[in-house]
């Protein structure tokens, strides 16, 4: 099997997209495209999400990072930049942690795992969403308090719950990373063994996962505050993402760290 992915662009080296819970690679296409020019851009669906969503096993991270891993591999691509939103951003720091000779740079949009506290109430209910309401409301909490749910971002979330079985498998992943309303947590010591550059931007706002998840990152990650948004970065700020991923694939996260507010 292959894991489904809208790839853009063509220059090297590539930036692999890995989006958020109950998300697609729908979630990157503003940013992607304004990366397309400079970089071949590679956006998936992760494992048990819209196109990808009979991968075998999917939920775990460990599978996702496997299922991209074995994908480049497919593609020839041995190192590429590595960007993740949420789940997805849990995902790459694990694929960076594992094989960090294949991850060129990190950049973690208001990542999982940086901390046990999750919303799962709120993620609970996203999985369980069928109709554009249910769903719009959903996104809605998810967004800052200004943020306006776009008609193609609420229309690629309606087309993905009609697949067959995709409700149910948000339903199992959502309990599984909400136990007990608390999140699986990545030892701050794996992370701080990261040799590339790591940049993590998080919104003050973030109605899913606390910006107080930032406390003690390892010294030579870059902070970018995020001003005024809420948790779906990739949809509220996506040339404020596709900025900062230039600036660390330029190795501005080699500098002393920082508290930027973007």
């Amino acid at each position: 099997m292959r894991l489904f992915a809208r790839e853009v662009g063509s220059s090297a080296p590539a930036i692999v997209f890995l989006h958020g819970f109950g998300g697609s690679h729908g979630a990157w296409r503003a940013v992607a495209d304004a990366l397309a020019d400079e970089h071949r851009t590679i956006a998936y669906d992760l494992p048990g999400h819209g196109r990808s969503l009979h991968w075998p096993d999917a939920g775990p991270p460990k599978v996702a990072v496997g299922a991209v891993f074995s994908d480049l591999d497919a593609r020839g691509i041995r190192k590429a930049h590595f960007v993740g939103h949420s789940m997805g951003g849990a995902i790459a720091a694990l694929a960076a942690i594992g094989q960090p000779d294949r991850v060129a740079s990190l950049t973690l949009l208001a990542p999982g795992g940086f901390g046990e506290e999750i919303n799962g109430p709120l993620l609970r209910r996203y999985a369980a969403a069928r109709s554009a309401a249910e769903i719009r409301d959903c996104l809605e909490a998810m967004s800052g308090p200004q943020a306006v749910i776009g008609d193609e971002t609420l229309r690629e979330a309606v087309e993905i719950r009609a697949i067959r079985g995709q409700t149910e498998k948000l339903v199992e992943i959502a309990a599984a990373i909400t136990r007990n309303d608390r999140q699986g947590a990545i030892s701050r010591e794996s992370l701080s063994a990261l040799p590339m550059p790591v940049a993590v931007a998080w919104s003050r706002e973030d109605g899913v996962l606390p910006y107080s998840q930032v406390e003690k990152l390892p010294p030579h990650f870059v902070l970018h505050t995020v001003k005024g948004k809420g948790h779906l970065l990739p949809q509220e700020a996506p040339g404020q993402v596709a900025d900062i991923i230039r600036r660390t694939i330029g190795g501005a996260a080699l500098e002393s760290p920082e508290q930027r507010v973007v």
